[in-house]
């Protein structure tokens, strides 16, 4: 939780529980939990989901991941976003997914990378959840459309 302004009591953490469930009933996507075969039962999710706030990029669908760190380096995030990213486009017919980050996290800014996501300089902006001046307040802003998608998941 080092890029979010605080763990999650259990209240919140049910709270989100719940609304990943009504994601998946009104979009038909959502966060999956992400398992290791043959290992840990439950390292984090990973998948699609609305923002709930508004910004100069929604509506939009953003893709997003949390790993235990224990998990964190070993390709987990990759692998599921792909898999993320394939159902976002080719499932749903999305036409363009974004991510979004703090722009001290390193490790979601080089996933969103190595999934193709490229950077949104120009779209920068600041959390309307976060109170002004708050340290983790500004976010840096990824997307990737399908079209580049389509091309890049066939390139040798």
């Amino acid at each position: 939780m080092e890029h979010f302004p605080a763990a999650m009591s259990r209240e919140q953490s049910d709270n989100l529980a719940t609304h990943i469930e009504a994601g998946f009933a009104i979009h038909g996507f959502g966060l999956w939990a992400v398992e290791i075969n043959g290992g840990a039962p439950f390292v984090g999710f990973v998948g699609l989901s609305v923002p709930s706030f508004a910004a100069h990029f929604t509506p939009a669908v953003e893709i997003g991941w949390r790993l235990a760190r224990a998990h964190w380096g070993q390709g987990y995030a990759s692998e599921a976003a792909r898999a993320a990213l394939a159902a976002g486009f080719a499932d749903f017919g999305l036409e363009q997914i974004v991510s979004f980050t703090t722009p001290n996290n390193r490790p979601s800014i080089r996933v969103m990378e190595r999934i193709g996501m490229r950077r949104d300089v120009a779209g920068e902006f600041d959390h309307p959840k976060l109170p002004a001046g708050h340290p983790l307040q500004r976010h840096v802003l990824y997307r990737l459309d399908r079209a580049d998608w389509s091309v890049n998941r066939t390139a040798p």
